[in-house]
């Protein structure tokens, strides 16, 4: 699978034709579908039956949140484009204007919340949990909300920001401190011996995600009966393709968005507005759940 990229809008067509649906043994599959369905109670039912859900959440959820996004308004930092600083080579060029941003970014994420997008994830959770059936979330954002607001079954898939690693021993940390130095430069990998610069432990556009947390993906977008696509531009390869390569083999995906994506035509349903104001009513108990 590639490395992480933006891809046009006007090639993520083209990428969905010739999807290999795994229940087909390579057979290519052109998505062609009627206009996603906005009725709530259809996909209630859909949601009653289901056994194993993945949720795929984008920045669009945590920009709930107050956290900007690449994109947008909230695209630039002092002068610079924000997706120009999550790159190997901009962190290659200039580590401490690097660090800077990341650290700008660690502040505002450390002063928000999960909103309630994110705790009707956690409580969904938790709650099918005890009736034997799974929930996962796959994110791609890197605040570590979902993990705040409950979540367990979390694949997070382009790092943490609250992580760092060491680029000359490649140990993985977690740090959590505010500021996370006391300067920018000259505080190195703490493992005896080592002193590395350290980096911040996500992907940045250009690099290839974890093989071992992809294989984890994979596995969980085979088994699941229902998938939910909540706040992504669908533009972001590879995660742009999991929720179209769920629908490929007939498996409803319900997308929750501020507006429509390059994708939302090959979705079964569509729900328009917050996350925090259509997720608690999409994965509230439904009347046919199990009372323990």
């Amino acid at each position: 699978m590639g490395p992480l990229q933006i891809v046009p809008s006007r090639l993520i067509s083209q990428l969905y034709c010739g999807l290999k649906s795994p229940a087909a043994s390579g057979t290519k599959i052109c998505l062609t579908m009627a206009r996603p369905s906005s009725n709530m109670a259809d996909f209630r039912k859909c949601f009653a039956k289901a056994k194993h859900i993945v949720i795929i959440s984008g920045a669009g959820i945590s920009a709930e949140s107050g956290i900007p996004t690449f994109r947008g308004a909230g695209g630039y930092w002092r002068k610079w484009q924000a997706q120009a600083l999550a790159t190997p080579g901009a962190f290659a060029q200039n580590p401490s204007l690097v660090w800077e941003f990341y650290h700008y970014r660690r502040e505002v994420i450390q002063r928000v919340e999960p909103n309630p997008g994110h705790l009707a994830i956690a409580e969904c959770e938790a709650r099918l949990r005890e009736q034997g059936r799974r929930v996962v979330v796959i994110t791609q954002n890197i605040d570590e909300l979902h993990r705040k607001a409950g979540t367990k079954n979390l694949l997070e898939i382009h790092g943490s920001i609250f992580k760092t690693r060491c680029t000359s021993c490649g140990v993985v940390a977690e740090n959590y401190k505010s500021p996370i130095c006391a300067a920018l430069s000259g505080k190195g990998c703490e493992e005896a011996g080592c002193g590395g610069l350290l980096r911040p432990y996500v992907v940045w556009f250009g690099e290839n995600l974890d093989p071992d947390i992809l294989e984890e993906v994979d596995r969980e977008l085979a088994l699941c009966d229902l998938c939910l696509v909540v706040g992504t531009s669908s533009v972001v390869y590879p995660a742009a393709m999991f929720a179209p390569q769920v629908s490929a083999r007939g498996v409803p995906v319900a997308e929750f968005n501020m507006e429509t994506t390059p994708a939302t035509n090959r979705f079964r349903f569509h729900f328009q507005g917050p996350c925090g104001g259509t997720l608690p009513e999409a994965l509230a108990p439904h009347e046919t759940e199990r009372v323990s």
